[in-house]
């Protein structure tokens, strides 16, 4: 099955990383949309240890990303990816709805 949001492999490995640091190796990553930031909407990150009962759930190798519905609606078509650079390494979302961000990378705007 296809789904309208995808995980990259590096994203993946990278939250399987973390949730083995945690003592946590079957938990996975709760990426949400919320209201606020400065651009309208912002991103947020969570390790949970089990999927709520109607999350979409993306598993890419050993990693697990949870999505609630509401959420999707603003994530359908994105990509999350690792990104590491000199400034720092973090969870990147490519969100092809997002008409424009804010520099901090994690608030966006929908049009």
């Amino acid at each position: 099955m296809t789904t309208p949001f995808r995980v990259t492999p590096r994203a993946a490995a990278q939250v399987a990383e973390i949730a083995a640091r945690q003592g946590k190796p079957g938990a996975g990553l709760r990426l949400a949309v919320d209201a606020g930031g400065c651009s309208g909407f912002q991103y947020r990150f969570d390790l949970e240890d089990a999927p709520a009962e109607d999350d979409l759930v993306v598993a890419e190798g050993p990693g697990r990303v949870f999505v609630d519905p509401v959420s999707m609606e603003l994530l359908a078509g994105a990509e999350l990816d690792w990104t590491e650079a000199l400034i720092g390494a973090h969870f990147a979302v490519k969100n092809p709805q997002a008409v424009s961000a804010c520099g901090c990378g994690t608030s966006f705007s929908v049009g």
